[in-house]
């Protein structure tokens, strides 16, 4: 109950802040040197655990000021590094966990709610996502019939970069389907430039090729049964999206290096080789590219842009990652930031800053603070219930985010040599089954 008291007490002082009638001294009289009420949270401490450092963390601490500056409470940030189970685990086994972590896969909601480690989602939370998204999101923050999670901040996977200069030499522009895709290709290649700089080496960056295919192909009900493992890997659909990305994979002048010199690229290296050495014209990888083309010399927007991943099927796709809040401590300091976080205030406050997607359906584009973050806003809000999150994170480590086994091993046996759809399916579901078992 008293939980419910202090949220309650929360949203009122919220909108008292913003609406307050403007009053001068002669109306309030002897009330205009009263103290000014103390606000709903004074006092109260709250740790919030993510991955993120440098200029995220920067981001996301401005986001965190803004709440304290409207409760008082107090805000305190770690940086879990890149494994974020490995930070979380023996703090949840010790008793001493944050009050929020912020997870980058939804596997963990799942596995932490087995542990009994997550707090379900106050009323107002959810009365926020159901405002503010559409129910995929709120399904994927579930586990058993509860919600424990809300979706915070997303990564635009369905997006090719490309260098201008060499869509200018080959004559080309930005295809919008697979078939323009692979003629655009042929023309680059024609002019002396491999089209393609796949990150190989890298295997999530061959999963999340796979799944804009997939999803475009195949649609959003398939792609949905296929990250349950509801289909086999082995059904039709798979091969067909199998057989597109074989378009790319089985001409080796396609690629910088070829099969082989992609297979042995990294990520970000794939990056570099088309804006710092020139080699390639494309990188088919998400927003965060960003950050290394302009590392590379390249200007967003000039010389580095991008075009939406071209449709296969009927499907425009758009995939997402991103992180996901939760609770971990039965607290009214957590659920009130939860609330902001998934609010609309809470996501503009966010994407005035760079490097930023919000999935809230009701953050403006206008909010974002450069042409390209407003272009892939406004395709989230666009494709609307067709937006799926990255399906490799959404299945077992084992298969779907392991280096040198399952999916990422099978796509890269699959790139060396692409000349047989159906074996790899069969491949990827020998994996599956034994993820799922």
């Amino acid at each position: 109950m008293r939980k419910a008291v202090v949220l309650a007490g929360l949203a009122v002082a919220v909108a008292a802040c913003g609406n307050a009638p403007t009053t001068t001294p002669q109306q309030t009289g002897a009330a205009s040197s009263a103290p000014a009420a103390a606000k709903p949270l004074e006092g109260v401490n709250i740790e919030v655990a993510a991955k993120w450092t440098g200029e995220e963390q920067t981001n996301f601490e401005a986001v965190l000021k803004e709440f304290q500056n409207k409760t008082g409470a107090k805000v305190t940030y770690a940086s879990t590094g890149e494994d974020t189970g490995a930070y979380l685990g023996p703090r949840i086994q010790g008793g001493s966990p944050p009050d929020i972590a912020i997870l980058p896969q939804p596997g963990l909601v799942k596995q932490y709610a087995d542990q009994k480690a997550l707090k379900p989602l106050s009323a107002e939370v959810q009365k926020q996502i159901d405002d503010n998204y559409t129910p995929y999101w709120k399904e994927l923050g579930s586990a058993g019939g509860q919600v424990y999670g809300v979706l915070v901040k997303a990564a635009h996977k369905s997006i090719i970069w490309y260098r201008d200069a060499a869509f200018t030499d080959a004559g080309v522009q930005a295809p919008t389907t697979w078939d323009e895709l692979l003629k655009t290709a042929q023309a680059v290649s024609d002019s002396g430039t491999p089209p393609f700089s796949l990150c190989g080496a890298s295997g999530w960056t061959l999963t999340d090729l796979f799944e804009n295919v997939y999803l475009s192909s195949a649609g959003p009900e398939k792609y949905d049964q296929l990250a349950k493992h509801e289909i086999p890997w082995t059904d039709a659909s798979v091969v067909t999206a199998l057989e597109k990305m074989a378009g790319i994979f089985g001409k080796k002048d396609y690629m910088v290096g070829g099969n082989t010199g992609a297979l042995q690229t990294d990520f970000p290296t794939c990056v570099t080789q088309v804006y710092g050495q020139d080699k390639g014209a494309m990188v088919i990888e998400a927003d965060f590219v960003a950050a290394s083309a302009t590392q590379s010399g390249a200007k967003i927007g000039e010389s580095a842009k991008v075009f939406p991943f071209p449709k296969v099927g009927e499907t425009a796709p758009v995939v997402l990652g991103g992180d996901i809040a939760v609770a971990l401590k039965e607290s009214p300091g957590a659920m009130a930031l939860l609330e902001f976080l998934a609010s609309k205030e809470g996501g503009e406050v966010w994407a005035k800053l760079p490097g930023y997607l919000s999935p809230n359906r009701n953050v403006s584009p206008d909010n974002y603070p450069s042409d390209l973050t407003k272009q892939l806003a406004q395709t989230i809000i666009s494709a609307g219930e067709s937006v799926r999150y990255d399906m490799s994170d959404l299945a077992p480590s084992a298969f779907g985010g392991t280096d040198g086994k399952g999916e990422w091993k099978v796509l890269q046996d699959f790139l060396r040599n692409p000349a047989d759809a159906k074996a790899a399916a069969k491949a990827l579901e020998t994996e599956a089954a034994k993820a799922w078992k």
